[in-house]
């Protein structure tokens, strides 16, 4: 969800310009990059459950650029396993992904015929997913777990078609289907349960921007959270469930994180950088903050790397 500013389009398009060093970007935070030895763009970071290990998604050939692996990244023995590599795009969400209750990691792949939702278990190896979704007509991104693990809420958009996302909630054992929560007529993505189960969030576009908005299990009470102008991106919840993190550009060239309190009343910056912060989640105690980032904008880059940042 990031948009290439005019400045830097130009210096795209136009012979002999460069797109601006990486390293000439500052940080102004502690932040700490995790010395994690693949190559690629590392994204959309998520803690265990027990907050010592990180499942995130390695871009092979660049930003959001297929084929894409996932990873655990077990901080105290800096050990990583490979759990998912079959040459497609498979992606895992920041926030809900890794469901405490039954040991899985919820995640979408591009693998034939198109892309839908899958798990696999933390101790799994490649090969061990089970497929949880399949529609001939509707694909299926961006999974997020209920805190009990019998749900998952994803967003779901008509065959080849890359706007008009709807929030789709779905009961694993199928013994209910597909529900929307959101209507067609709007764009509505990233959906991330909260721990405490009495709201999904999500972000819509409206008025030429994303915003987060949440709403309760069954898609009523529908809040806008986000003021202000600016995109509100790849947004999950604290583990207390009061507050939200997400990436914002109000005022910024990038987005940089920032929490925001449910009821939308109090803003914090976490992150103060240059260059681009995005796809936050916070640690089971709230105390460490991990994201990805790069130096300006990540569109058309060698892609991210994965920071962490400690908050108390």
């Amino acid at each position: 969800m990031k948009y290439i500013p005019t400045i830097i389009l130009f210096l795209f398009l136009t012979p002999g310009c460069k797109k601006p060093d990486p390293s000439s970007f500052q940080r102004f935070d502690d932040a700490i990059k995790l010395d994690i030895p693949l190559s690629g763009s590392l994204q959309n970071p998520a803690f265990s459950p027990d907050g010592t290990s990180i499942v995130f998604t390695r871009f092979r050939n660049g930003y959001n650029v297929e084929p894409a692996d996932i990873f655990i990244y077990h901080m105290e023995e800096e050990r990583i396993d490979t759990l998912v590599m079959d040459g497609s795009a498979n992606v895992n969400l920041p926030g809900a992904c890794w469901n405490e209750v039954s040991n899985t990691i919820v995640f979408s792949s591009s693998r034939e015929p198109h892309d839908e939702i899958y798990s696999i278990h933390e101790d799994g190896k490649p090969g061990e997913e089970l497929k949880i979704t399949g529609r001939s007509d509707y694909m299926a991104y961006e999974p997020a777990f209920s805190p009990d693990g019998d749900w998952i809420v994803f967003e779901s958009h008509p065959l080849d078609v890359e706007n008009e996302g709807i929030i789709m909630k779905y009961k694993i054992d199928n013994s209910i289907t597909y529900q929307p929560l959101t209507g067609e007529d709007d764009d509505c993505r990233q959906p991330n349960w909260s721990p405490s189960g009495n709201y999904i969030l999500y972000q819509r576009y409206m008025d030429r921007q994303w915003d987060v908005w949440i709403m309760h299990p069954d898609g009523s009470g529908k809040i806008k959270v986000t003021t202000g102008d600016g995109d509100k991106t790849d947004a999950s919840f604290s583990y207390d469930g009061q507050y939200i993190v997400c990436s914002c550009d109000t005022d910024l060239e990038f987005g940089n994180i920032f929490k925001i309190s449910v009821d939308g009343s109090s803003t914090e910056r976490l992150t103060s950088y240059e260059g681009y912060d995005g796809a936050p989640s916070l640690s089971p105690d709230g105390k460490k903050l991990v994201f990805e980032s790069y130096g300006g904008d990540p569109d058309r880059s060698e892609g991210t790397s994965l920071y962490i940042l400690n908050l108390y």
